[in-house]
């Protein structure tokens, strides 16, 4: 969907050039209250992922886009540094564009 949370993960698997298969969740028509979705988003928003090739070659499915980058740029090896300094101040910007700047960009097209 063409939302900020909606795209920041397909940004973020493009430009690691990770290959995926998108799939749309409709979210005006409620398609995140589909039993089948909520298996792997309960908290029934976008964005979700399922990596079929998770750790230790498990199949993993995370919701929240925070999360998903995070865990996107720790298998990738990319976008995230791995010194625990820089790593953290990476993070920490993650979180305010999550809790603040995200927040009134969705004001903004929602209202």
């Amino acid at each position: 969907m063409a939302t900020p949370n909606g795209q920041k993960i397909s940004i973020a698997l493009e430009e690691m050039a990770l290959s995926y298969e998108p799939h749309l969740i409709n979210i005006i028509e409620n398609d995140k209250h589909d039993p089948e979705y909520i298996v792997f988003s309960p908290n029934r928003k976008i964005p979700a992922i399922i990596d079929p090739n998770g750790p230790e070659g498990k199949r993993i499915a995370l919701c929240e886009s925070a999360a998903i980058l995070i865990y996107l740029a720790d298998k990738s090896g990319q976008l995230l540094p791995q010194n625990t300094l820089n790593r953290m101040e990476h993070i920490q910007w993650l979180m305010f564009q999550i809790g603040h700047i995200g927040p009134f960009f969705r004001q903004f097209g929602h209202f």
